[in-house]
C-alpha cells in the first residue's frame, strides 16, 4: 500500500479559486500570497509543532501526554496548541475524569489528518539523511493490514512517479 501525492495536471483548463489579499497575506514569511508552503509555515514553521503533531498522529490527545513524551516547557505547548487550534489543525476539547476538574484535550481535525503525508515525508527524509545508531523510531504501517506504507507521488492514472521525475512547477 502507498500513501500517495496525486499530481495535478496541467494548470490549464482547471479552475482556480481567488481569494482575497487579506484571507491568505502571510505576516511574517514575506508578501507572497500565492506561496502555499509560506502560509503553511505560517502554522505549522514553529520549532515543536511537528512533534506535536507527530503525537497526535500516534493518539495524544492531553497537554500532560504531550508534555511528557516531548519535554517541551508548559508555556511553549500551550503556545502551539493554541496556534493549531486557531487555525483548525487541531480543535480543543473538554473533559473530566470521574472525581477531577474539567480540563481539554486536543484532537487533530481533517485538516490536522491530512498532515500524516508531511510528517511521514519529514520522518523518511531523517531517516535517510540524519539516522541514528538506535535506527528508526516510528515506523508507518496500514492500520488494517499492518504492511509497511511509504510515500509516493502517483499521477492521476495511478503510476508512481520517482523522486527525481517530480518537478515543483511555478505557476503565476
Amino acid at each position: 500500500m502507498v500513501l500517495g501525492f496525486i499530481s495535478q495536471p496541467s494548470i490549464a483548463g482547471l479552475q482556480i479559486e481567488t481569494v482575497s489579499y487579506d484571507e491568505c497575506m502571510t505576516t511574517s514569511l514575506g508578501t507572497d500570497i500565492q506561496c502555499s508552503i509560506a502560509r503553511s509555515l505560517e502554522v505549522l514553521g514553529e520549532k515543536w509543532t511537528f512533534l506535536v503533531i507527530r503525537d497526535a498522529l500516534s493518539g495524544s490527545t492531553r497537554f500532560s501526554e504531550f508534555q511528557s513524551s516531548l519535554g517541551i516547557a508548559k508555556n511553549l505547548l500551550a503556545d502551539r496548541l493554541a496556534t493549531l487550534v486557531q487555525f483548525g489543525v487541531m480543535e480543543r476539547r473538554s473533559y473530566r475524569d470521574e472525581g477531577a476538574r474539567e480540563r481539554h484535550e486536543y484532537v487533530l481535525t481533517d485538516s490536522g489528518r491530512e498532515l500524516v503525508y508531511a510528517v511521514g515525508a519529514l520522518l523518511a527524509w531523517g531517516d535517510s539523511h540524519r539516522p541514528t545508531e538506535l535506527g528508526p523510531t516510528r515506523i508507518l504501517r496500514d492500520a488494517v493490514s499492518g504492511e509497511r506504507v511509504r510515500l509516493a507521488f502517483i499521477t492521476d492514472s495511478e503510476e508512481i512517479v520517482p523522486q527525481d521525475r517530480v518537478l515543483a512547477e511555478i505557476v503565476r
